[in-house]
C-alpha cells in the first residue's frame, strides 16, 4: 500500500495534536468497524476557529486525515469549517488508498460534531441536516 508523501508527513509529524481543556466545542467520532476514534477540540472567537486540537486512536491514515483537517479549518469561520468535505481532505493529502477513505469521512464528521457541540453549548440554532454526520447519535434525527 503506497501512501503519498503528504500522508506520511502528517502521520509522522501530525499537526495540532493534543487536548484542549477550555475547548468551546468537542466532537468525538468512532468507527466500530475499524476501531478508529477521533476526538476534535475547537476554540472559537467571533465565529472564527482560532485553535483546534485532536486526539486520534487509529491507523496512520486516521492520524493523517485528522491532522490535515485541523490545518484546513484553523483560522476559518464556523460556516467555512462546516463545508470541509472528506474529499477535500483526501485531495489535500494527495490521495488515500480506497480502503482508507473512511478515515477522511471520520475527520469530516469529527469537525461537524465539534461544531454541533459548540452550537449546543452556546444555544445557537442550526440546521440539523447541515450537521448530519450520518451518525444518528450525533445529529439526533431519524434517517428512516
Amino acid at each position: 500500500m503506497l501512501y503519498s508523501e503528504k500522508v506520511m508527513d502528517h502521520f509522522q509529524n501530525p499537526r495540532n495534536v493534543g487536548k484542549m481543556d477550555d475547548a468551546d466545542g468537542i466532537g468525538e467520532i468512532g468507527n466500530a468497524k475499524c476501531g478508529d476514534i477521533m476526538k476534535m477540540y475547537i476554540k472559537v472567537k467571533d465565529n472564527v476557529i482560532t485553535d483546534v486540537k485532536f486526539n486520534t486512536f487509529g491507523c496512520g491514515s486516521a492520524i493523517a486525515t485528522s491532522s490535515m483537517a485541523t490545518e484546513m479549518i484553523k483560522g476559518k469561520t464556523i460556516e467555512e469549517a462546516l463545508t470541509l468535505s472528506n474529499k477535500a481532505v483526501v485531495e489535500a493529502l494527495d490521495g488515500l488508498p480506497a480502503n482508507k477513505i473512511h478515515c477522511s469521512v471520520l475527520a469530516e464528521q469529527a469537525v461537524k460534531a465539534a461544531v454541533k457541540d459548540y452550537y449546543d453549548k452556546h444555544g445557537i440554532a442550526y440546521d440539523q441536516e447541515a450537521l448530519c454526520t450520518g451518525d444518528c447519535e450525533v445529529c439526533g434525527h431519524d434517517h428512516g
